[in-house]
């Protein structure tokens, strides 16, 4: 007895030539467009990045592909499968924003997961030209809306204040009041003691126009000595 003979008698099935090309075809389109958006994202050093949108654009085209072909030998729904891919992407979403005292990081990085998702369903279900297109469209967004947002100051962008008084209590007091006025929180406080000083770190997440502003009220400050800022880690 053959392979093709021993595997018909144990139940074991082959694709046609035809539709396993189609298929892989598929699932590689699906690959190759996620992982154009995950490198923009690795180039700018997000942490969903290469691997993890070629991942996710892959497995929902092949979730998509074996949902039509898992309801076609069992005569079942073709959507069934296909359809839990969006509450599964929304979980890992979830997962990639994180809550700190007050701010909300990752937004981007979720909603670019919930759309690769998307176009791997579009390649998943041979809508090709779809697929490509809102690949071309989510990278053109990403790259000009980023420049758009740097060039009109309209991304707000973390700086770490080191701010030096005699009291540390009257430097919390006066900096609250002048982010309150402002709509903006104190972050990542840390207070130390120097001598008769005291030194105060924080980190603020606001536009370059809010900053000079925040830099300005600090200056006036009667019990603030000495401002000095630096660059925090950018989130999204």
């Amino acid at each position: 007895m053959n392979a093709i003979g021993w595997a018909a008698a144990h139940g074991v099935k082959f694709e046609p030539y035809w539709e396993l090309g189609s298929n892989l075809f598929r699932v590689g389109l699906a690959a190759l467009l996620g992982g154009a958006i995950g490198l923009e994202r690795e180039l700018k050093h997000k942490p969903a990045g290469l691997r993890t949108n070629m991942f996710i654009c892959l497995g929902a085209a092949m979730f998509t592909v074996l949902s039509a072909e898992l309801a076609g030998e069992f005569s079942g729904d073709h959507t069934r499968v296909a359809a839990q891919i969006i509450p599964g992407i929304g979980f890992i979403g979830a997962g990639s924003i994180l809550h700190s005292r007050g701010s909300v990081q990752g937004i981007t990085t979720a909603a670019t997961l919930f759309v690769v998702a998307s176009v791997g369903m579009a390649a998943g279900g041979g809508l090709y030209l779809t697929a490509v297109c809102s690949t071309i469209l989510i990278i053109l967004s990403l790259i000009g809306l980023g420049a758009a947002e740097t060039k009109f100051n309209l991304k707000p962008v973390p700086t770490l204040y080191e701010v030096f008084g005699e009291s540390a209590e009257e430097l919390t007091n006066s900096i609250n009041e002048v982010l309150e006025d402002m709509h903006h929180l104190m972050e990542s406080v840390q207070v130390t003691k120097s001598n008769s000083h005291y030194r105060m770190q924080f980190v603020v997440t606001c536009t370059m126009g809010e900053r000079q502003r925040l830099l300005s009220s600090l200056h006036g400050l009667g019990c603030v000595t000495r401002v000095n800022t630096f660059s925090a880690p950018e989130r999204e």
